[in-house]
């Protein structure tokens, strides 16, 4: 799978309701080495309800500036979650509205996690 199969799908819960679109992944490093870094691992999925557009790096608790482009992404993405890699049962296909539609299925009882980056 690459990611920009994930990147602007339609994300939907285990009673196929629309829950938003994927905006972004996050990975971490705590795979195998591999060369001097430790290889990537897909950590979760980013779920904005509104939009598929990215947040640009917004959701950083620290990004504040320019201080008018930050409220406004912040507004058009609020709601937005993260779910964990763990908790996505089909990636790929899923029922939708279109039979062609690519979708990512979530378990039930998945939690939606705070989308934000902890500080160093």
């Amino acid at each position: 799978m690459l990611l920009s199969d994930l990147l602007d799908a339609p994300v939907r819960d285990s009673d196929g309701r629309a829950l938003g679109y994927v905006v972004d992944v996050r990975l971490v490093l705590d795979g195998p080495l591999d060369g001097v870094l430790a290889a990537p691992r897909l950590h979760g999925l980013l779920v904005s309800p509104r939009t598929g557009t990215s947040f640009l790096g917004y959701e950083r608790t620290d990004e504040n500036s320019p201080a008018l482009l930050a409220r406004w992404l912040r507004h058009r993405h609020r709601g937005t979650f993260l779910v964990l890699w763990s908790d996505v049962v089909r990636p790929d296909h899923a029922p939708g509205p279109r039979d062609d539609e690519q979708a990512v299925t979530l378990r039930g009882g998945y939690h939606r996690w705070d989308p934000a980056l902890p500080r160093p």
